[in-house]
């Protein structure tokens, strides 16, 4: 019944993709929806064809990308295989992303009723508010690998029972296999995972074990953890490798840390995928962006957890203290963390440094972003939101404190049920790339794109390039995309590929319309960048859409017949062949030939 109702919840969450998976979108973030429909097409190609799991060459032709350094959900990709062979990748997406959300709030209702409170409504209570809180219904605006939230309790759960094994080479063995699926799932989350159990563990045992106990214990669990490392190592070799210092590689964050840092008046507010947004008490705008709103818990929230916390020590025995002490260090430490390096209020940045900016420079935490360490704090609010019904339940108040009790936490919790994830309409596949009719015009592993390229913008060409890949066979690739590499400042990560002028003409012309004034300049230019990325044809299809609402195709098409000439009708798209080695003609008038202008 537990996991009905979570599973439940969760199709309510993504309702708005299961309405029509394969004609809808996530609304707020496409591109990373598209990526993630990329890797489960890729998954495909890794099971049936053998390709390198951690790196592909079918993306930003001709240089390939890292997956290993990217958000690659490489564990479910495979195991999804199957599933989005027969139906596709839309169809394996909605599905991971909806037992995610399930799978997150029945483990911890698990966890809890196992090792934390004895009334089954109390760990129901707290496995679904840490499996639908509000930062992971804000994840599942396009993550896959953010809203795996079940990794926690199930490694979790078997650290803890190691306590009582003996079983050194089992448990070694297992947790081994645990951390090489959390890697290959949600890497970042992993060291979040690994982080908060080690602090927890620290702080708990400095009140529960004794020396004598912790020295008995020791050679055990040590024997368990060293054969967990050996097993994770043994399986991720070739990935740590290839995520630290293969091609394709970059140190610290694609994305500032300082923007993706909480607003410490964003705890005390209510998200906007929210009852609290349906009844107009939300504030949304104090988020980096809607996929990242990983806090917004409300005042009244945090005002009942407070004196939670204090009625629950109050007369609690040693055990519950020693529980309390180690969740109320980890949700403080976490919440400072998320913070990141400067402190926010209100939108408003102040030169006051935080902990966090002490360890920018460190490995791991230079490439997190900090506000997603509320995650965690979600996590331990969940947990003391349990304790706290299993104390009521198990000695309820008087009588005349029953319904404040009932209306404080129906304050708190009610405005934070949530509302389904907003989708919008995705561009149909073109038969062109449907039915195969491309490989008239490009050979097996050449390269043939659609325009605009595949970005955050505008994803169609990397996700028609992922249903490819989920029917088999014959394969093209892509130039460019949406991923992350090398090539920001100073050696850090940047989204998609360093711009060429060719890409960066044509994604600003279906975006904003502009025509550029051709000449031969621009000719030579965009010959040049085909030459690199060995495109044997472009194709535009009747009707191109990208994150933000319909884009200008007869401005994209003027453009390229300007470039090009005009181009063949081949089904429901305009191509243009490109043939190697040849030039196009000048324009009279146009003026001499010169160097190729600078980047967009």
């Amino acid at each position: 019944m537990v996991a009905a109702v979570c599973l439940g919840a969760s199709v309510w969450v993504t309702s708005g993709l299961w309405a029509d998976p394969l004609g809808r979108t996530v609304a707020h973030n496409e591109g990373d929806h598209a990526f993630f429909e990329w890797l489960l097409g890729y998954g495909v190609r890794i099971v049936t064809a053998g390709a390198d799991p951690f790196h592909t060459d079918l993306l930003n032709a001709p240089v390939g990308v890292n997956l290993a350094a990217n958000t690659s959900v490489t564990a479910y990709a495979v195991v999804f295989a199957p599933l989005t062979r027969v139906a596709g990748p839309q169809i394996s997406y909605v599905v991971i992303l909806t037992l995610n959300l399930a799978a997150s709030a029945f483990a911890w209702y698990l966890l809890l009723r196992r090792h934390a409170v004895r009334h089954r409504a109390a760990a129901v209570l707290g496995g679904l508010f840490c499996g639908f809180a509000p930062g992971w219904v804000s994840h599942a605006n396009g993550h896959l690998n953010w809203t795996a939230g079940w990794l926690a309790p199930v490694i979790l759960w078997w650290v803890l029972r190691r306590r009582t094994s003996r079983r050194r080479l089992r448990d070694g063995i297992v947790l081994g296999v645990l951390l090489a699926a959390g890697f290959l799932t949600a890497a970042e989350m992993l060291m979040q995972i690994a982080l908060a159990t080690g602090v927890f563990v620290i702080v708990w045992s400095c009140g529960r074990v004794t020396w004598p106990q912790a020295r008995a214990a020791a050679p055990a669990a040590l024997a368990a953890t060293a054969v967990g490392a050996l097993v994770a190592g043994a399986v991720l070799a070739y990935p740590l490798y290839l995520h630290f210092a293969g091609p394709g590689s970059f140190r610290g964050s694609a994305y500032p840390q300082r923007l993706f840092a909480e607003d410490a008046a964003a705890y005390l507010v209510w998200p906007d995928r929210s009852v609290a947004a349906l009844l107009g008490v939300a504030r949304g705008d104090l988020a980096p962006n809607p996929t990242e709103a990983t806090s917004f818990f409300g005042a009244p929230l945090l005002v009942l957890v407070l004196a939670g916390t204090v009625l629950l020590w109050w007369r609690a025995d040693p055990a519950r203290k020693a529980l309390l002490r180690a969740l109320t260090v980890v949700g403080l430490l976490f919440a400072v963390l998320s913070l990141g390096p400067r402190l926010r209020w209100l939108g408003e940045d102040h030169d006051i440094a935080l902990p966090y900016a002490a360890l920018t420079g460190l490995p791991l935490f230079d490439a997190a972003l900090p506000a997603r360490f509320a995650l965690t704090v979600a996590v331990v609010i969940g947990t003391t939101l349990a304790l706290l019904a299993d104390r009521l339940l198990s000695r309820p108040p008087a009588i005349h404190l029953r319904v404040p009790a009932v209306v404080a936490h129906a304050l708190a919790l009610v405005p934070l049920v949530p509302t389904p994830v907003p989708t919008v309409e995705r561009t149909a596949e073109p038969r062109f790339v449907a039915d195969g009719t491309w490989q008239r015009y490009a050979a097996d592993g050449e390269v043939i794109t659609a325009l605009p390229h595949g970005s955050a913008v505008a994803p169609d060409a990397q996700r028609w390039q992922a249903y490819t890949m989920a029917r088999g066979g014959r394969q093209f690739r892509i130039p460019e995309g949406y991923f992350l590499g090398p090539g920001g400042r100073n050696g850090a990560g940047r989204v998609g590929a360093p711009g060429r002028r060719a890409g960066g003409m044509w994604t600003r012309t279906a975006v904003t319309g502009h025509r550029y004034d051709i000449d031969n300049r621009d000719r030579y230019t965009v010959r040049s960048d085909l030459a690199y990325w060995k495109v044997r044809a472009l194709f535009v299809p009747d009707r191109i859409v990208g994150k933000d609402g319909t884009l200008f195709r007869e401005s994209l098409v003027h453009t390229l017949t300007e470039l090009f000439g005009p181009g063949e009708r081949a089904g429901d798209v305009l191509l243009w062949r490109v043939r190697p080695g040849i030039d196009p003609a000048p324009v009279p008038g146009d003026g001499p030939d010169g160097p190729p202008r600078p980047t967009d």
